[in-house]
């Protein structure tokens, strides 16, 4: 069953989320088991739900196309919840 990953990202603001998405959403469309992507302001930060076939696959995503754009300073936190339920259009 697919993975949800939640990111916190402390210190992330609205530019740099953006920066970030513009960089990388080209390859969601080609990303193994990517599913969805969300995001919305938190206090003090940014936080990203992605659905995701497999824990590996968001991990590869990640080191592959998030991590090297990330501003400096920047760590997300994330953790993994398996889903019991997914339903799709």
């Amino acid at each position: 069953m697919a993975i949800m990953m939640i990111s916190d990202v402390a210190g992330q603001s609205v530019e740099g989320y953006e920066r970030v998405l513009e960089t990388v959403q080209p390859h969601y469309a080609d990303a193994q088991g990517f599913l969805m992507h969300s995001a919305h302001a938190t206090e003090g930060g940014w936080r990203i739900v992605e659905v995701w076939e497999s824990r590996e696959d968001a991990g590869r995503f990640f080191a592959q196309h998030v991590a090297p754009n990330l501003p400096k300073g920047i760590q997300p936190k994330a953790r993994f919840e398996s889903l019991h339920t997914l339903v799709r259009r």
